[in-house]
């Protein structure tokens, strides 16, 4: 029997590699190009796509099996590709298992016919969409510099009519930081469900941060401004993820965003040639695990070099084990820790400042949101009553009854014996 990984893990599968028909400005992807000749195909092989497929089932611990498929763009694989992809996982699917498909997309090539087969087939779609057509449209253009909201709106909607459930992820840059609530309120206008917010931090080879990245202590701001309005106006009816990750310590859950636990490493990504790597941001030799038509993809997944990828995650610097919102962020990706704390020390992630000035603004909302599920969940002391006498039976219906409990008379001891 095939082992299973020694915990759930989600690949991030690239069929088509870094290929995409937009040149958004601060694409980090498409630089892991330089890894494949013009030899290998332009997507995966539909006889290593099943490869892949069935290494995934059987190496699930569990059973709901999740498919994350990404880009590059991942529609240019075509329909008829991912027709095949889920013929390929009913031939493959387990009895009484169930098997999740995500998608994430810039929204331009969607039509019709793509929406009611990722209906159909029960897709979670998330859209890119950076904000209004002007925020959007700043870096997110096609090859020919022309840009693209209206055809990743148009995409959005079409997603929408069919009844496909989507997500919103933006990206947060130097340009769309400084207009929260244009942003928030635009997407409540299209009925936004929930909404990603994906902070923009980049390096040039000198490991300088570039100007498009997002300002720590704005990005900060940002949320703080959002969450806001959120809380006045929306809970119950959008969901967002930072906040819902803020929210699950209030439960003692674990997060569900690699970036805020405190170890990682079981989100590894496989290219279009087999190619396995520890992540998405760590797409390079160094972290080349292997190929799954040599190796096994649960012996990736639990490999040495694996697991102390993850582990790695857990050495934070004395300011941030002393910090009052560790347990919300964990240092965050360890791929932004690059800055020295105050007092030295490597490892201080970028965007420390924006986090703390967050999850810190935060916290009297989660700490309200904990208490009041410990008032539900835990249980209650019996009410201590008084004996009541023949004269106490005198009082008024709607007074407080005589016994103590603190109810109406009517409502509690009226009438009984």
């Amino acid at each position: 029997m095939t082992s299973k990984a020694s915990r759930e893990f989600q690949v991030f599968a690239k069929p088509i590699g870094a290929a995409c028909n937009l040149d958004c400005r601060y694409c980090y992807y498409l630089k892991t190009e330089q890894f494949y000749t013009e030899n290998e195909p332009a997507r995966m092989p539909l006889n290593l796509l099943e490869e892949y497929i069935v290494q995934q089932i059987e190496a699930f611990p569990g059973e709901e099996i999740r498919f994350s498929w990404h880009g590059g763009e991942p529609t240019l694989a075509g329909l008829d590709y991912f027709r095949a992809i889920a013929a390929i996982q009913r031939k493959h699917q387990p009895r009484n298992w169930r098997i999740l498909n995500g998608m994430q997309t810039n929204g331009t090539l969607l039509d019709d016919e793509w929406c009611r087969f990722l209906a159909q087939e029960g897709f979670f779609v998330g859209v890119s969409l950076d904000g209004t057509p002007e925020l959007h449209d700043a870096y997110r253009t096609t090859k020919q510099q022309q840009p693209t909201h209206a055809q990743a709106l148009r995409g959005y909607h079409l997603l929408r009519k069919h009844g496909v459930a989507c997500d919103l992820l933006c990206v947060v840059n130097a340009l769309n930081v400084k207009q929260p609530l244009e942003i928030y309120r635009f997407f409540k206008e299209i009925n936004a469900s929930y909404l990603t917010f994906l902070p923009l931090v980049e390096r040039d080879e000198d490991g300088n941060v570039s100007p498009l990245s997002v300002p720590s202590a704005a990005f900060g701001e940002f949320l703080c401004a959002i969450f806001d309005e959120w809380q006045a106006n929306d809970i119950g009816k959008i969901k967002v993820q930072i906040f819902e990750e803020a929210a699950r310590t209030a439960f003692g859950q674990e997060h569900s965003l690699c970036i805020f636990r405190p170890t990682c490493g079981d989100i590894p990504v496989i290219e279009r040639n087999g190619d396995v790597y520890s992540c998405d941001h760590y797409v390079n030799q160094e972290h080349l695990l292997g190929n799954i038509k040599t190796t096994p993809l649960v012996d990736m997944l639990d490999s040495p070099a694996q697991m102390a990828f993850g582990k790695k995650k857990a050495t934070l610097p004395r300011y941030c084990q002393r910090c009052e919102v560790k347990a919300m962020c964990y240092g965050e990706c360890p791929k932004n820790r690059f800055l020295q704390t105050p007092d030295g020390e490597p490892g201080l992630n970028y965007l420390c400042a924006g986090y703390r000035r967050f999850f810190t603004h935060c916290q009297p909302f989660v700490q309200a949101v904990a208490a009041e599920w410990r008032r539900q969940t835990q249980p209650q002391p019996p009410i201590a009553r008084k004996p009541v006498d023949g004269n106490a039976l005198k009082a008024g219906r709607n007074d407080p009854c005589p016994c103590g409990s603190g109810l109406k008379y009517k409502k509690c001891c009226l009438g009984k014996k």
